[in-house]
């Protein structure tokens, strides 16, 4: 399978910071899947579970959070 690079061409965005954003709304999305997951181990009573997907969870809005901060101060710059 070919790599596909995207050098702004399609997007018209070639910025490097849009990888930030990209991260930042996987990060979220993460985080809101994660809490279908945890729902779901609640309902089975797997609390070993609920921790696991609740410490994923912690981590996919950190890295969110940590992204956001990031592409703020490149923006401000």
């Amino acid at each position: 399978m070919p790599t596909m690079t995207e050098g702004g061409e399609i997007t018209g965005t070639k910025d490097k910071d849009y990888n930030i954003v990209w991260f930042v709304e996987q990060c979220l999305s993460n985080a809101l899947r994660l809490e279908t997951y945890v729902e779901d181990a609640e309902r089975e009573g797997d609390k070993e579970l609920v921790e696991f997907f609740r410490r994923a969870q912690h981590e996919s809005r950190k890295g969110a959070e940590q992204g956001k901060q990031l592409l703020a101060r490149r923006l401000a710059a």
